[in-house]
């Protein structure tokens, strides 16, 4: 390889536009020396470059531009396979990146490198290019390294260049190596003349030599980052955050002694419950890598036997709020040494880094025996779960029709079982849905009597009969006998080992018999599992029939809304080509490709994702709508009265404008006491009062027209502190005066456990009935949304819920859907169920997830992409899902000069190409009944 010599120059005038990358209809064919691109492909590296140990990302697109940005450009990938418009050269299959719409020299494509390059260790760069568009002759494409320090200007490092013609591949390379690491670096290629368009094949870049500082990397091996981690040289390198540190070889008259090494160190004199012992670790922490945490610690002192104790970073960036992230807590006890565990990872590049270890009471020491702080490895995902013979809509409940008295139940508690006769003879509706045509049930119930405890009721143990990641629907006629006070609570639940499991729930006023829907999955082998039926209070009776636990057959339900989905979501569409002569177009081809389904789909995001350069990617790229976790809530942007803080989610909603993507406004209050900040729950009446107001008028003054939606008052259905203390007008005010502040805004109500069976507090009887109360007293309610943090979904049951929810004739929405599993393919599957769910019911009109990023989510196991940036099992499922949900079509021009096709709404692109030329048509199919006639001029 020819040796190159690099500089580094500043003073560049680079311009970073926020654009929407965009498509473009010609793809250029390209050619080796040969002409034959297949060969040519094989062999475009330059040998002497490890391929295997590249540093570059998707380095030959082979997942789009996952990694990938166009800098102040758009850009696309070509394949062979998948379908854009245009004809292709594929080069045995590959695909290569264009990178067009560029104005200048300098834009082009360009992929973060920070952390990935060790200093004093020599890199060879290795990139086949070429170019397309308005150019004769050549023209030089570059490879080049920005270095970017806070408070420091950016400079360049050149690396290499080759001079490019049209049709031709050609090779960058080049070698570089830095001493010392910026905060950021970016390897990026440009150079041709605006216009013309660079196209990438692919780019490898590894190390060709280690040097002594190789083993000095911090933060990215396996060595700890923490200094002195186990106190061997004493107290060097730790401090005390707001308190005292000391070290101790042995407390409390030598029984407490370390449980590895001599010492260990305390953290006293604490006054505050975030005291405690701190080590800084600037400069050793790299950003977009996911670390480890283990920590072995233990309390002391104060009376205090057990307490919380938390691993948190304190973040401090230029010109940002200081940053806390919880990165795990335990339960510590004076007895025993502990072991914490937890991860995290630092989207952005803060200027300082500390952990600290916190949370007990003042005056309650905090002893740490070991603190390390590692890269953590990535782990290989588990394999889908192997099910013998699961046995589809088969119940597992053993005398389920009483037909044998009541053999294989007992009683919970010294209650009394018989048998009645008199209960429902079919099935409840929920359980029909899933098992279809069945045989009559028989009419008997089991009737529960002296039952002096709500938890008591027949019970019947089923360990034996359970099967690992199954999901088990569950379904009951339940019903209550007189003497009881007001609505009784119901529940199907299930004693697994030492854990209780909710299997459904019903609230019963009344002597009718009532369904009982719900849902449960177990991950983990148990020893032992009861069912059993519970709820009403002590002395009323319990009734109980035709009790299934069966597991559901996902994919047959997949089946029958596949083709719910094609009757609401899909239209008819008739292509009209209009031209003097129609008949010469008789059997012209005709391609369609649709480029986006308007349906929404959209995704949780907080201030710190989106510095994260691969999370913005996947964000702009996978979802068209948007919600702040919590830098829209009330806590956030006024935590201190009089101190507003909106430039997080300024910072936020730019970033969604700039790419097109609509926004809700979550939320404006949130009705639940814990959420609300003690300087407002310290104001009288009046007071309060005027807050209420004050909030509603900077909010919705401050962002008129920017939030389409906005959740007025959240979890109403779980909470009361402003109807508790302003009166019960004030929620319908809430909505009255929002309206009037921004008429342009649909007001939602928010609640969770709606959908899912298992909260009788918010079930959708209770749901409606809240929403025309408030619709009574005048408050313009627009839509109603339901939170979805669910839990092993089963489809009738969800689709229960928006059935009954629909008849208000308002917009459903999933505004905080996420699901969880430890196991990646059964998470893909809950996701699966959800996403169909909604996209098959008519009054649902979009889903917002809860986020997508593993260590960003509010739930563990619920993640599509991991930490540093790979797409799980689960987020492939789901973008499998979003190119279902795509239609495309080809074919001939019919003797009436139509084309026709049916496919889902959103945006298309049509190509026809005749003879003598090629004619492209932009078109949107939105929603109708009747076939939508688009006219076509060739």
């Amino acid at each position: 390889m020819r040796r190159l010599s690099v500089c580094c120059f500043n003073s560049r005038q680079h311009k970073h536009l926020l654009k929407k990358s965009g498509e473009t209809m010609e793809n250029p064919q390209m050619k080796s020396d040969n002409g034959n691109p297949e060969n040519f492909h094989e062999n475009m590296i330059h040998p002497s470059v490890n391929s295997a140990d590249n540093i570059i990302v998707n380095h030959d697109f082979s997942n789009g531009l996952d990694s990938w940005h166009p800098n102040g450009c758009n850009g696309f990938v070509v394949s062979a396979e998948s379908g854009n418009l245009g004809e292709l050269s594929a080069r045995s299959g590959g695909n290569y990146a264009v990178v067009t719409d560029r104005t200048e020299c300098w834009q082009g494509l360009e992929q973060d490198i920070s952390g990935k390059i060790s200093p004093g260790s020599e890199y060879l760069v290795s990139a086949c290019v070429g170019v397309s568009g308005p150019l004769s002759g050549s023209t030089d494409v570059r490879a080049t390294l920005k270095l970017e320090n806070h408070g420091s200007e950016t400079s360049y490092l050149f690396i290499g260049k080759a001079s490019v013609s049209k049709e031709k591949w050609e090779i960058v390379e080049g070698t570089f190596s830095l001493s010392t690491m910026p905060e950021r670096l970016v390897f990026y290629l440009e150079g041709p003349s605006p216009g013309v368009d660079l196209l990438i094949d692919s780019v490898v870049i590894s190390c060709s030599s280690s040097s002594k500082f190789e083993s000095a990397r911090i933060g990215a091996g396996d060595e700890n980052i923490i200094i002195n981690p186990q106190f061997e040289d004493g107290l060097n390198n730790w401090s005390g955050r707001g308190c005292k540190v000391a070290l101790h070889d042995s407390m409390a008259d030598g029984k407490i002694v370390p449980q590895s090494g001599r010492v260990f160190a305390s953290a006293t004199e604490r006054t505050q419950n975030w005291n405690g012992i701190q080590q800084e670790i600037t400069g050793r922490v790299q950003r977009k890598l996911a670390y480890n945490v283990e920590a072995v610690v233990r309390i002391f002192g104060n009376n205090v036997t057990t307490a919380t104790v938390q691993a948190t970073l304190w973040v401090q960036t230029s010109g940002r709020n200081d940053q806390y992230v919880g990165i795990a807590n335990v339960q510590a006890t004076d007895k025993d040494w502990v072991q914490l565990q937890g991860k995290f990872l630092l989207n952005g590049s803060p200027s300082r880094v500390v952990i600290y270890l916190e949370g007990p009471p003042p005056g309650t020491d905090i002893l740490v025996n070991a603190l390390v702080v590692k890269h953590a490895e990535k782990i290989p995902p588990s394999p889908p779960p192997v099910i013998e013979n699961p046995d589809f809509g088969v119940n597992i409940i053993t005398n389920s029709q009483l037909n044998d008295g009541t053999n294989e139940w007992f009683p919970l508690g010294n209650c009394n079982l018989s048998v009645g006769l008199g209960s429902p003879r079919i099935l409840p509706p929920m359980a029909r849905a899933s098992l279809g045509v069945h045989e009559p049930l028989s009419g008997r119930y089991i009737h529960v009597q002296n039952r002096t405890q709500t938890w008591m009721g027949p019970a019947q143990m089923i360990t034996d009969k359970l099967k690992l990641f199954l999901t088990y629907q569950v379904s009951a006629w339940v019903r209550i006998g007189s003497g009881a006070n007001g609505p009784q609570n119901v529940n199907v639940a299930l004693g697994v080992d030492s854990q209780w499991v909710n299997g459904g729930q019903a609230e019963i006023n009344d002597d009718r018999w009532h369904e009982i829907g719900g849902s449960f999955r177990i991950e983990k082998q148990p020893s032992k599992v009861m069912v059993y039926i519970q709820g009403p209070a002590a002395g009323v009776d319990l009734m109980v029939a035709g009790v299934q636990i069966f597991p559901v057959d996902r994919e047959a339900r997949f089946k029958y809304l596949r083709h719910q989905t094609d009757k609401i979501r899909k239209r008819d569409v008739i292509l009209k080509f209009s031209e003097a002569g129609s008949s010469s177009l008789l059997g012209t081809n005709v391609k369609v490709v649709q480029m986006q389904n308007s349906f929404p789909i959209g995704s949780c995001i907080s201030r710190t994702n989106i510095d994260n350069e691969d999370f913005v990617n996947f964000f702009v790229k996978n979802f068209n709508w948007a919600v702040f976790g919590n830098e829209l809530k009330w806590y956030w942007t006024e935590a201190q009265q009089g101190n507003l803080n909106y430039k997080d989610a300024d910072d936020m909603l730019a970033l969604c404008q700039n790419h097109n993507i609509e926004t809700r406004g979550h939320c404006i209050f949130w009705e639940v006491q814990n959420t609300v900040q003690q300087w407002i729950q310290a104001l009288n009446k009046d007071d309060l009062m005027k807050a209420v107001q004050n909030r509603l008028t900077d909010l919705l003054t401050r962002y008129k027209g920017k939030f389409r939606h906005y959740d007025v008052n959240n979890e109403m259905m779980h909470g009361s502190f402003y109807q508790d203390r302003l009166g019960k007008d004030i929620r319908a005010n809430m909505f009255k005066t929002a309206n009037k502040l921004d008429p342009s805004a649909t007001l939602f109500v928010n609640d969770y456990h709606v959908e899912d069976g298992c909260d009788t507090r918010s079930c959708p009887e209770r749901y409606i009935e809240h929403i025309l109360d408030l619709q009574q007293q005048g408050a313009p309610v627009g839509g109603i949304g339901i939170q979805g943090h669910i839990d092993s979904p089963v489809g009738p049951v969800v689709c229960t819920a928006l059935d009954k929810l629909g008849i208000l004739g308002l917009p459903i929405w999933f505004t905080e859907l996420d699901v969880s599993s430890v196991n990646e393919h059964v998470r893909g599957e809950d996701l699966e169920v959800m996403l169909r769910e909604a996209f098959a019911h008519p009054a649902v009109e979009g889903v917002v997830l809860w986020g997508f990023w593993e260590l960003f989510m509010s739930r563990d196991n619920a993640h599509l992409v991991n930490a540093e940036g790979d797409i799980n099992e689960t987020g492939k499922r789901f973008l499998a899902l979003k190119h279902e949900w795509l239609s495309h079509a080809r074919g001939q021009v019919d003797e009436q000069g139509q084309f026709q096709f049916r496919g889902f709404n959103g945006t298309y692109v049509a190509e026809i190409v005749t003879a003598s030329k090629k004619v492209t048509k932009t078109f949107v199919v939105d929603q109708g009944n009747s076939p939508l006639v688009v006219p076509i001029d060739v």
